[in-house]
């Protein structure tokens, strides 16, 4: 046993059967981590697929998706989705449409947040949608985002009646017209997405939400009240960060009055 022992001791302490082993080992190496390496490159892989055309904008339904096996290679870069549930009830993009046959990019499947027209899903039937322009001061610095909640304040100078005519005091009125409103877009003077890209934040021009009619009635009169150098003031409350936020709700009687005492039609 002790000479079988010597033996094994001499015959590694031998420099050239070091080298053989060492060759050996990288050879074994390197045709198992190839092999592991084409193993994986060759072994399909089941993704999803469009079965039909889908248009700019579509919402990406159950039924305009399957599945086919592709090489893992295919999809190595990620710039495709792998998974089926990770591309139902996204959107295609509104450039782009989504060709039959297709892998479903990342690229080119956005969610509804994405759409620059999103706010069409997103109010309640017998509302309207009101664009109130705003800059970046309105805004606090672009702090007012989609999913806010704002109240609606209305500046305008006082007025008085003297018999059948309404003049204006050198008295500035200002009060909340209409509390609880949540914010569904922020857009910049071409329309675009202000927050699409987080990156480049653009220059907002104008705050979209949606109010019932009798409302936004209300709110229309109030911006056309240029004699009493009106203005409507966006401010953000905490109501967002409430489980529950408030109605949304008239704030003040008397500022409706005045607007529609004010806006009445005379003979």
């Amino acid at each position: 046993m002790g000479s079988l022992s010597v033996g094994i001791k001499k015959f590694l302490s031998n420099k050239n059967t070091v080298t053989i082993l060492g060759i050996v080992a990288a050879v074994f190496v390197l045709y198992f981590g190839y092999n592991s390496r084409v193993n994986k490159a060759i072994t399909p892989i089941k993704v999803p697929y469009a079965k039909v055309d889908i248009s700019p904008g579509t919402q990406i339904t159950d039924d305009m998706i399957d599945e086919k096996n592709v090489s893992s290679e295919t999809v190595s870069d990620g710039a495709a989705y792998t998974n089926r549930s990770e591309v139902l009830d996204k959107f295609a993009r509104t450039d782009t449409i989504i060709p039959a046959g297709s892998l479903f990019y990342k690229s080119v499947v956005v969610t509804k947040d994405q759409l620059p027209d999103k706010i069409i899903y997103d109010y309640p039937n017998g509302y309207v949608l009101y664009n109130l322009s705003v800059d970046i001061n309105s805004t606090y610095g672009n702090s007012i985002v989609p999913g806010n909640y704002i109240d609606i304040y209305l500046k305008a100078m006082n007025a008085i009646e003297e018999g059948q005519q309404i003049t204006t005091t050198d008295k500035i009125m200002v009060g909340k017209l209409i509390e609880n409103v949540e914010v569904l877009a922020v857009l910049d003077s071409a329309g675009n997405n202000v927050f699409a890209n987080v990156n480049e934040k653009g220059e907002p021009s104008m705050i979209i939400f949606a109010v019932p009619s009798d409302y936004y009635i209300l709110l229309k009169k109030a911006g056309f009240l240029r004699a009493y150098d009106s203005e409507l003031i966006p401010v953000p409350t905490d109501e967002s960060l409430k489980d529950k936020p408030g109605d949304l709700k008239l704030s003040s009687n008397d500022l409706r009055d005045f607007i529609n005492r004010v806006t009445e039609w005379t003979e």
